[in-house]
């Protein structure tokens, strides 16, 4: 019987969804991705990190080389401009690849970059969002990256519609909405650990209560 299962955490900025996915995972004691996906697209596919970085998270601003689907035979050189000849949908189509291939693998947890709905047919998947109030996220960013409320805000608000614009195009699902998700949560109510524990106990109802 195959027991690989997969958690995917969506998230707001400032919510605290990358530490809850990388403390959650290590209970579990499953392999955890978040931005690391980004290095192993590289290597996958023998392109720089840069045009991974650049399109991390963002939706398609059009088919720019007519390279979709392909395997790039070039290596991470810098010759060739991030923004000039690649879409961001084959970089998608090349980190969705990395994502499925993990999958099959082993147990994951991935952090963001749509992967509930790359990994929509795998039946031991758990889908999560985590959500904070405006005032924890903000209180969250000014600690993190020792900026003002104002800048905190900025940046959040930036970061929700990037987000919700890349999640929305390549899912053609609503970002943050409940029925997008199995379980939505608000780390502010609990608290960072406090969540950990009641998204834990959820993942193992859902996966192996009825193994």
């Amino acid at each position: 019987m195959d027991n690989k299962f997969v958690v995917n955490i969506g998230r707001q900025l400032g919510s605290g969804g990358r530490e809850i996915g990388e403390k959650l995972a290590a209970r579990l004691g499953i392999a955890f991705y978040d931005k690391e996906l980004i290095g192993l697209a590289s290597e996958e596919s023998g392109l720089c990190r840069e045009f991974f970085e650049k399109a991390d998270e963002k939706a398609s601003q059009g088919i720019i080389g007519g390279l979709f689907g392909m395997r790039f035979p070039f290596i991470s050189e810098g010759a060739i401009p991030a923004n000039n000849c690649l879409s961001n949908d084959a970089l998608f189509k090349v980190q969705s690849d990395v994502i499925r291939r993990l999958a099959e693998e082993k147990s994951c947890l991935f952090v963001g970059r749509c992967a509930d709905y790359i990994l929509r047919e795998n039946p031991r998947c758990v889908n999560v969002f985590v959500s904070a109030s405006p005032e924890a996220r903000i209180e969250r960013l000014c600690k993190t990256h020792g900026i003002s409320a104002e800048e905190a805000e900025n940046m959040m608000n930036k970061a929700d519609k990037r987000r919700s614009e890349y999640y929305n195009y390549y899912s053609f699902k609503t970002w943050g909405a409940a029925a997008t998700y199995h379980l939505c949560i608000d780390s502010s109510v609990l608290g960072i650990e406090k969540t950990i524990d009641f998204i834990e106990e959820f993942v193992n109802k859902a996966i192996f209560a009825n193994t």
